[in-house]
């Protein structure tokens, strides 16, 4: 009591000095003291964690000065997390969970961040009630994620991945909601995962349980069942096109009918590097290059994602070799190259474009030369990139094409040796070293 009294008078004094600062708390000049002196008192029993103690004064300066400080509903989780744990009857335990909720409604009002404390209200709702309060958490989840714009914490975008599941699971939706936060989730864990590479592993094993749960429903098959109606509903929404083709391109459903439908509507109805994007790899993957070579372009041209370049260049180098404009590929390669310098992708794809167009070489040796070429690029790709696939596969590629390295005695008769320069003719013109086999 003496420590309440000493508080109550500091806290009066204040007031009383400091008028101008008192009146900031309320309107009420009343409840502005008693604002202070009730923060006096909660905050000296916070500091002692004695969070269930420090009840009473917390709450009556949440009721009348809610705006005071974030402060106040940051420590009011904690209070009142405290009260719960220590009430003994069901009925006073809801009772300070209902508070807890509405306390992130009010910290919302005044210090606004809503998808950080929607968040946050779902996970506490779904951590105190459990599996049976599914109907009352998930739309709270679904909240939360119409405000990702402003920054979602990860365990938050995951677990309303997980409570969509549940959700249909016990029978409140259909798959199509799963199917559509399969998207949204993955997407975002996607996008943090490219802008925060150091926490990797935390956010790559949120990735890898969202893409275990959405197995079963993952099939390109169920997709198109879940989909097809919708789209035949409505053609020109927007929306429900980009939802389409991203799901469809994610779990690699590209050669499906309605992929290619719904990519030319959506390129049609509103044009982007996307859209361009996923036009050449459906021109891609129905052979026709000369088209994919054309939309590749368009989305090299738009985009601005250093990595959406990236890959955009290394389908337009498919789309051109697939034309058989060699050279062409080559240069979109190395533009691909300019873009990621670590990565020995691009190399093995100039050193397969090598190898498999060798014959169109004219060296005299039936395009072995293409091969030396070819090699080159693989060690190359090995010497920038130490991924195992990369060194994986520009291992097998070396193997490869050094059984197609000319015999000697073909090469003593065209006066060449091995360790001596070279330029591949033709195309290629690539200057190398001379390389033979017994």
């Amino acid at each position: 009591m003496k420590n309440l009294k000493f508080f109550t008078v500091a806290a009066v004094l204040m007031a009383v000095i400091l008028p101008a600062r008192a009146q900031k708390w309320s309107s009420n000049p009343e409840d502005s003291l008693d604002c202070i002196a009730n923060t006096s008192v909660y905050s000296s029993l916070y500091k002692q964690k004695a969070y269930a103690d420090a009840y009473e004064a917390w709450h009556q300066v949440v009721a009348k000065c809610p705006r005071s400080s974030k402060n106040l509903y940051i420590r009011g989780t904690n209070i009142l997390k405290a009260k719960i744990n220590a009430s003994t009857t069901a009925e006073e335990k809801q009772k300070y969970i209902n508070e807890l909720m509405a306390l992130y409604d009010t910290r919302i009002q005044y210090f606004g961040e809503a998808g950080k404390n929607l968040g946050s209200k779902a996970l506490d709702m779904e951590t105190l009630k459990g599996k049976s309060a599914i109907t009352e958490y998930y739309p709270i989840y679904v909240e939360a994620m119409k405000h990702a714009h402003e920054g979602l914490d990860d365990a938050v975008v995951y677990k309303f991945f997980v409570a969509t599941v549940d959700y249909v699971q016990a029978g409140h939706g259909e798959a199509t909601l799963i199917v559509d936060a399969y998207d949204q989730a993955s997407t975002l864990l996607e996008e943090e995962l490219r802008k925060n590479p150091s926490d990797a592993e935390k956010i790559g094993s949120f990735i890898a349980s969202v893409e275990a749960s959405f197995s079963p429903y993952a099939t390109c098959d169920q997709l198109v069942a879940i989909y097809s109606k919708k789209f035949e509903a409505t053609p020109d929404d927007v929306d429900l096109l980009k939802k389409i083709t991203n799901i469809l391109r994610k779990k690699n459903c590209m050669d499906v009918e309605l992929f290619f439908q719904a990519t030319e509507k959506l390129h049609a109805v509103e044009p982007s590097p996307t859209s361009a994007f996923m036009m050449s790899q459906m021109c891609y993957n129905k052979k026709q290059y000369n088209d994919a070579a054309k939309y590749a372009t368009e989305a090299v041209a738009g985009m601005t994602d250093t990595m959406d370049k990236y890959r955009a260049y290394l389908l337009l180098g498919m789309s051109y070799d697939g034309a058989n404009s060699y050279s062409a590929a080559r240069n979109a390669y190395r533009e691909a190259a300019d873009l990621q310098p670590n990565n020995g992708e691009p190399y093995l794809m100039i050193a397969q474009l090598y190898g498999s167009n060798a014959r169109s070489v004219e060296d005299g040796m039936g395009g072995a030369s293409a091969y030396w070429a070819a090699v080159d690029k693989c060690i190359r790709a090995k010497n920038i990139d130490s991924n195992p696939k990369t060194v994986e596969t520009a291992n097998k590629l070396i193997s490869v094409y050094s059984a197609h390295y000319p015999k000697q005695d073909v090469a003593f008769m065209l006066d060449l040796i091995d360790g001596q320069s070279y330029t591949v003719p033709g195309w290629i013109g690539e200057t190398t070293t001379i390389r033979t086999r017994k």
